[in-house]
């Protein structure tokens, strides 16, 4: 019989959670869905996207993975091994001055996960007019997760919509 593994089970976890607040509340709408297996590595990569309801200019993103080492451990039953995954939540949206903008994104962010680590990436088509940048915006989780904090998934989520609300409305200023 199939056990699933700590990254199976945060999985369903995010997919539940995240497809009742797309199909039954209509807060959001799922507009991307990925499970990779890496088979050079054999590594595990899912990724859920999503954007608030009929709102497109903002889109949120749960990217959980899973490396060989940890699926062996657990699988295996490692003594001392503390099997977990890597979570990774995203934000995209387009920014038409980023010196601002790009700062007032920081900051949301900072304010809802200020002990993580955070990246943002700004992308642009040279020699398009008008100029518009494309902003990606990472926040790391740069401890291991695992069942412990399935209780977590709900408040995370709507953490991340109030995020993209704040950041809608950034967008629309």
């Amino acid at each position: 019989m199939f056990d699933p593994t700590v990254y199976d089970n945060l999985k369903v976890g995010f997919e539940n959670y995240l497809y009742d607040m797309d199909n039954l509340d209509e807060r959001i709408q799922i507009t991307g869905r990925k499970d990779r297996l890496e088979m050079a590595v054999m590594s595990r990569e899912f990724t859920i996207q999503f954007c608030l309801r009929d709102r497109p200019e903002v889109t949120g993103e749960v990217i959980l993975s899973s490396s060989l080492e940890e699926l062996a451990a657990e699988i295996l039953e490692k003594p001392g091994a503390h099997p977990g995954c890597r979570l990774e939540l995203r934000f995209g949206m387009v920014v038409k001055e980023t010196e601002t903008q790009c700062s007032a994104i920081r900051s949301i962010l900072q304010m809802g996960w200020p002990d993580q680590r955070m990246c943002l990436n700004i992308r642009y088509i040279f020699d398009e007019e008008p100029i518009t940048y494309n902003v990606m915006a990472h926040v790391y989780f740069d401890r291991s997760v695992n069942e412990d904090q399935m209780g977590d998934i709900p408040e995370l989520c709507e953490h991340m919509v109030n995020v993209m609300n704040q950041l809608l409305e950034l967008h629309n200023q």
